[in-house]
């Protein structure tokens, strides 16, 4: 049950993000793409992000912690073109700036909700 929480919770936040951001758009299908895209992005975050950060761990350091924003950015873009280029799902994200905006807006999106909606109860079921 938290899972699909989580997933919802993610595919609100890259609604939110398309609302906001220029350069993020939601084209054809919109609840599916956003849904897959969520989806992908939960995968890209949880295969590839720790990738990342461990080969940047200088770069984080340096700069006491602000890359993980680029590597936020770089794994919404990556999610955005797995689900556009290769699944064929409408999540287009167009380049790496918009990226990284839309990496901070479903960050707070998703951490916002989360406080709201009580994540420990979240934790307990």
């Amino acid at each position: 049950m938290r899972l699909i929480l989580h997933w919802l919770v993610t595919a609100l936040a890259l609604v939110v993000a398309a609302l906001l951001v220029p350069g993020i758009r939601v084209e054809g299908g919109g609840i599916v793409a956003v849904l897959v895209t969520a989806a992908v992005l939960g995968l890209v975050n949880a295969f590839v992000r720790p990738m990342l950060r461990f080969l940047a761990c200088g770069c984080i350091l340096l700069t006491l912690g602000l890359f993980l924003l680029v590597i936020n950015g770089i794994t919404l873009w990556l999610a955005a073109y797995i689900s556009h280029d290769l699944l064929g799902v409408g999540f287009v994200v167009s380049g790496f700036w918009p990226a990284f905006w839309g990496a901070i807006v479903v960050s707070v999106v998703s951490f916002l909700f989360s406080a709201l909606a009580g994540r420990d109860d979240w934790e307990r079921r």
